[in-house]
């Protein structure tokens, strides 16, 4: 049996969605900027896409521009705040955690002459609001913090730095939720936020298609010229049938999330039982401020990188965190914000779950992952067979 684990990375594409999809790859193939019927039957599933998305997070179509992804989204409103603020001030803070669509998007403004302020975390990962509140000074211009850590499952106290962050005048609030999307609530006027991204492949929706809430009257510099489209906000005909699949994947997942997520959690805590039965293991991001489907740790004297090609060969798809940095030598980021020795951080492993993973899955990795982890830990080999029917190491 194969069981996917990595739902953090990716999500399959959901039945549903490709049936929306088709459509808009076939007989509604038009431009929605042109003007007769083929256009105007594209631009309606556009339309319906902005509104269906924006009601799923108590804003306005209006507000909501599609991209080509999560990091797309990341840097057209990072750069864009930035720049539209950089005659009131030139001071950007953030966290020590964040994905690196993000940490290296505000890298890249330092060379512009913006100042980036990296919050420390706790041993969990989390923020102190105090802290981001201490930060803050009249020069800066944006605050941006995740909503919940790709690679640990920690969720951030958002609202609370919302409110102190909004305590300064002129001050934006960006938050990632590309991770958080399909499993907490993402209310925009109760969280407090000014911009906000997701990204479709996370729930079960197509790759390639994000999505940037921008709150109506925050200025931006636009990133990507060549078009009116999205409302004079990023150039470029839109890619219509990836945003129909990014709105009905987000509608399901939201519609669904309060079963999902106690299915998820009660599988998650009986994977994570079994797991930390092995000793040299420890539970990493925060116990109960975290998402339902996700289950980081550090497996001591192990690779994290060996273990997860172990589990591959009995059939489990796992990772060490963040696709986006598979095969550095370097330890995870935020590991060592979290105040882990690198030797340490060298054996995480983490285990997400989706919507699609069965009891029946959760039962045989509660078996296979322990036993796999404590076979690394004292110097053993997993072996599987081969197509040739050898051994393979």
């Amino acid at each position: 049996m194969a069981i996917y684990l990595d739902h953090a990375a990716t999500t399959p594409l959901r039945r549903e969605v490709l049936d929306a999809m088709l459509p808009y790859l076939t007989e509604n193939f038009g431009n929605p900027s042109s003007g007769h019927g083929f256009g105007r039957k594209a631009r309606a599933g556009l339309d319906g896409a902005h509104e269906m998305v924006a009601s799923r997070i108590g804003a306005e179509a209006r507000e909501i521009v599609f991209t080509s992804g999560g990091t797309e989204a990341l840097n057209l409103g990072l750069k864009g705040a930035a720049w539209a603020g950089k005659a009131r001030g030139h001071r950007i803070v953030t966290s020590a955690v964040e994905h690196h669509a993000v940490g290296h998007t505000l890298r890249y403004l330092e060379k512009f002459g913006f100042e980036v302020v990296e919050l420390t975390v706790d041993r969990y990962g989390r923020v102190d609001p105090d802290d981001v509140e201490a930060a803050i000074t009249d020069k800066t211009i944006l605050v941006s913090v995740m909503y919940a850590n790709n690679e640990v499952g920690t969720i951030q106290p958002i609202a609370e730095i919302a409110r102190r962050v909004h305590n300064h005048r002129g001050v934006l609030f960006a938050v990632d939720a590309i991770q958080a999307g399909p499993h907490v609530d993402l209310d925009v006027e109760d969280l407090g936020v000014d911009l906000m991204t997701l990204s479709a492949h996370k729930f079960e929706g197509p790759k390639g298609v994000g999505a940037l809430y921008l709150r109506h009257g925050t200025h931006i510099v636009v990133q990507q010229q060549g078009g009116a489209q999205e409302r004079h906000r990023r150039g470029g005909t839109e890619n219509v049938a990836g945003a129909v699949g990014m709105a009905t994947a987000f509608e399901l997942a939201c519609a669904e999330r309060p079963e999902t997520t106690r299915r998820l959690r009660r599988q998650r805590e009986r994977l994570q039982k079994a797991v930390l039965a092995v000793d040299g293991t420890e539970l990493t991001g925060h116990p109960k401020e975290r998402l339902a489907n996700h289950l980081s740790l550090i497996a001591r004297d192990t690779d994290g990188n060996a273990l997860t090609m172990s589990l591959d060969l009995e059939g489990i798809a796992a990772s060490v965190g963040s696709a986006c940095t598979t095969g550095s030598t370097e330890v995870s980021h935020v590991l060592t914000a979290m105040g882990y020795p690198d030797e340490e951080a060298r054996g995480a492993l983490r285990l997400s779950l989706g919507r699609t993973t069965t009891d029946a899955e959760i039962e045989a990795a509660s078996a296979t992952v322990p036993r796999v982890v404590a076979m690394m830990r004292t110097g053993q080999v997993a072996v599987a067979a081969d197509p040739l029917g050898q051994g393979v190491a």
